[in-house]
C-alpha cells in the first residue's frame, strides 16, 4: 500500500521556509571550512557589525562563509527566483508582495489563514546567504518549486550560476532613495545600538564603507544587470511601488511568469494583495508587534523591528539640507552616465 506522502502532489506554489524548516542540525559549517579566508581580509568595525572587505564590498564578517559557499555550490532551479535589495530598501514588503503573488493559487490573499497572517515575510522567504553559512542547504532543497529566496549580496557576488544566464533563474531587485535608506538603517541599528549616533552611520555611508558597501557599486550591479538581461533581472524602485502598488504587483508577476488571469483581476485579487502586504497590515499583525519574537540568524533582531513608517522622504526630519545635498551629490556623481537617477 503505497504511502500518505507518496500519494501527495508536490505544491506548484512556494511554502513558508519556516514550514519545512525542521530545525535539522547542519553537517557541515562554511564558517570553519573558510575561516582562514576570512581572517586575511580587510576588517573594521561599523556599529554591531565586524565587517571584511570581500571582492570590493564591505560584508558582514559572518556572511562571507556563506557567501562563499552559496556562489560555489548553488545550484538554480529554472522557475527559482532571488529578491534581492540593499538592506533596509523594501526588503519586507518585496518579500510579502511576491510571497503573495506566487503563492495565490493555494493561499488566496483575502484567505484568513493566508501563511502571512501568522508569519513574518522573513520567515517566509530564507535569506539564501544564511542558509549556507549554516550548512543547511538540505533545508533549500526541501523547498517546493518555485522557490523564492533572498540576498542582500551585490549582483556581482551571486553564483555564476545565477548571473551567467545558464539558468532561467529570475533576480528581483528594489532599490530606494539612499537619504531614506540612511534614516532607516540608523533607526534599525539602533536597535541593538541605542547610542549610535546618526552622523556616524551618514558618514560611513557617504565614504562607501557601510556595510554591504558601497551603496551606489551595490544599485549599480543590478541597473546595469537588468538593462544588459531585462528578461531575467526586474529592477524596481521602492518610491515607485509606493505610488502604484497595484501596477508593481502586476509588473512582479508577470516577470515571475505568473501574470495576473481577467478572472483574477475581474476578482479583486491585485488589491486583495496589495491590502494584504499593507504596512499597516503587516505592522497590525500579532506576529510583527513589539513581543512577536526575533528574525535572523546571526545578528536576531525583533520583528517589529522591520516595520518602522514605511514612506518616503523621512530623511527630511533626520538630516540638514547641507547632508542631503552632500549625498545627494556623491550619489548623482557615481551614477552619472549610467541612465539611472533618484529624483
Amino acid at each position: 500500500m503505497a504511502s500518505t506522502a507518496a500519494n501527495t502532489a508536490v505544491p506548484s506554489c512556494p511554502v513558508p521556509f519556516k514550514d519545512v524548516d525542521d530545525g535539522t542540525v547542519p553537517e557541515h559549517t562554511p564558517k570553519d571550512e573558510f575561516g582562514d579566508l576570512v581572517a586575511a581580509l580587510p576588517r573594521r568595525h561599523q556599529s554591531i557589525l565586524e565587517l571584511r572587505l570581500f571582492h570590493g564590498f564591505w560584508l558582514p564578517e559572518h556572511w562571507i562563509p556563506g557567501t562563499i559557499a552559496f556562489q560555489r555550490r548553488f545550484s538554480p532551479r529554472r522557475d527559482d527566483v532571488v529578491l534581492a535589495s540593499y538592506p533596509k530598501c523594501g526588503t519586507t514588503w518585496l518579500k510579502a508582495l511576491a510571497f503573495a503573488v506566487a503563492a495565490r493559487g493555494a493561499h488566496p490573499p483575502a484567505a484568513g489563514d493566508h501563511p502571512l497572517r501568522r508569519l513574518n515575510p522573513h520567515d517566509c522567504i530564507p535569506f539564501i546567504d544564511e542558509i549556507f553559512a549554516g550548512g543547511e542547504e538540505a533545508k533549500l532543497h526541501a523547498l517546493p518549486s518555485p522557490r523564492l529566496m533572498n540576498t542582500h549580496l551585490p549582483y556581482t557576488l551571486l553564483p555564476d550560476s545565477v548571473v551567467t544566464g545558464g539558468s532561467s533563474c529570475r533576480v528581483v531587485y528594489v532599490c530606494r532613495d539612499p537619504k531614506d535608506m540612511v534614516v532607516s538603517l540608523w533607526h534599525f541599528l539602533r536597535r541593538a545600538e541605542p547610542e549610535l549616533s546618526f552622523a556616524e552611520t551618514f558618514e560611513s555611508v557617504c565614504d562607501g564603507t557601510v556595510a554591504v558597501g558601497p551603496v551606489w557599486d551595490h544599485v549599480l550591479s543590478y541597473w546595469r544587470a537588468s538593462v544588459a538581461c531585462p528578461d531575467r533581472v526586474l529592477f524596481l524602485k521602492y518610491e515607485d511601488l509606493l505610488l502604484d502598488t497595484g501596477a508593481g504587483v502586476r509588473r512582479l508577476a508577470e516577470f515571475m511568469g505568473m501574470p495576473f488571469s481577467a478572472a483574477e483581476e475581474a476578482a479583486g485579487d491585485v488589491e486583495a494583495v496589495v491590502e494584504l502586504c499593507s504596512f499597516d497590515k503587516m505592522k497590525g499583525l500579532e506576529v510583527n508587534k513589539p513581543g512577536g519574537g526575533t528574525a535572523g540568524r546571526y545578528k536576531a533582531m525583533p520583528r517589529d523591528a522591520f516595520f518602522r513608517k514605511g514612506v518616503a522622504g523621512d530623511w527630511a526630519n533626520h538630516m540638514t539640507p547641507e547632508m542631503a545635498a552632500r549625498l545627494d551629490g556623491v550619489v548623482r556623481e557615481k551614477l552619472e552616465g549610467t541612465g539611472l537617477a533618484f529624483a
